[in-house]
Order: structure tokens, then C-alpha cells, then sequence
């Protein structure tokens, strides 16, 4: 999202919505191969009117489709910051208003109780059953988990 954003800023308003679409073909690519394709296709579009657009969507080609590297369950949660960004807006919310009432050690307490309740309504990560598989380092190619067979030799 946020690499979007910065990309369109870098576009004129008339062409923003166009850019977005592509930008968008990017992300929702069902496989690495097609997003990479749909970033060359990007570059080519625009790349001789708005190359700082082009430049600043190709340099952060490879961390931008490191979510293929995931099990494609976990895909939802990893093109989103919003978990991250919507329990830090409470947090910050209330840290303002209450202002010069909190120690270093009431605002942790504040801070871990704020964040305890919004676990509550934290939707489930889709694909937990996959966790342990990624903490081990199992690899994963386009979502889907790559088995090493050995090559059967004939005896």
C-alpha cells in the first residue's frame, strides 16, 4: 500500500488512476512470474514519461514480491500493514489525551492493556497450520510449499 502511494505521488493526478490499476496488477498476481511481468509491463508503459515513478517501483522490486516466498494462505495479511498501523492509532489516540499524566511505567501498563484489548478483535491469520513450516524455513515457491523428491536412479 505504502509503496503504492509513493509511486502515484510521483505521477501527475490525470494519470494516477491507470497507474493505480497496474500497480495493482502488481499485488494481486497469482504467481511471482505474472507479478514480474506485470511490473515490466508497468516500466514499459510509463517509464519514458515518468521514469522517478518507474525508478521508484523497480528498486523495490524484490521486497515487494517476497510474499511469494509464504504460503499463499498468509498472502492477505502480508500485502496489508493495517494490523499494524490500526492497534497503533489506538495506542497513540490515547497516549494524547491522557498527556502529562503517565510515567514511563503507566504508559507501559496503558500501552499492554490497549493493545491486549485489541487483540480481541483481531481476525485469525488464515493458514496458522503453515507457522511452524516458515519458523523451520520450509521454502516456499508461489504460495505453495516446495518438496525436494530425490531422483529416482535404476538399479
Amino acid at each position: 500500500m505504502h509503496k503504492t502511494s509513493n509511486v502515484l505521488n510521483k505521477l501527475p493526478k490525470s494519470v494516477q488512476p491507470a497507474a493505480k490499476a497496474g500497480l495493482r496488477e502488481v499485488w494481486q498476481a497469482p504467481d511471482r512470474a505474472t507479478a514480474e511481468a506485470a511490473v515490466a509491463t508497468f516500466a514499459e508503459k510509463y517509464a519514458a514519461k515518468y521514469d522517478k515513478a518507474v525508478a521508484c517501483l523497480v528498486k523495490d522490486r524484490d521486497a515487494l514480491l517476497t510474499f511469494y516466498d509464504f504460503p499463499a494462505e498468509h498472502w492477505d495479511h502480508l500485502r496489508t500493514a493495517n494490523p499494524i498501523e490500526s492497534v497503533f492509532a489506538t495506542v497513540r489516540h490515547r497516549t494524547v489525551r491522557a498527556k502529562g499524566a503517565l510515567s514511563q511505567d503507566t504508559a507501559r501498563l496503558m500501552v499492554f492493556k490497549l493493545v491486549m484489548a485489541a487483540a480481541k478483535t483481531w481476525r485469525r491469520l488464515k493458514g496458522e497450520n503453515q507457522l511452524p513450516k516458515v519458523i523451520q524455513g520450509v521454502t516456499f515457491r508461489n504460495g505453495v510449499e516446495v518438496t525436494d523428491t530425490p531422483a529416482q536412479s535404476a538399479a
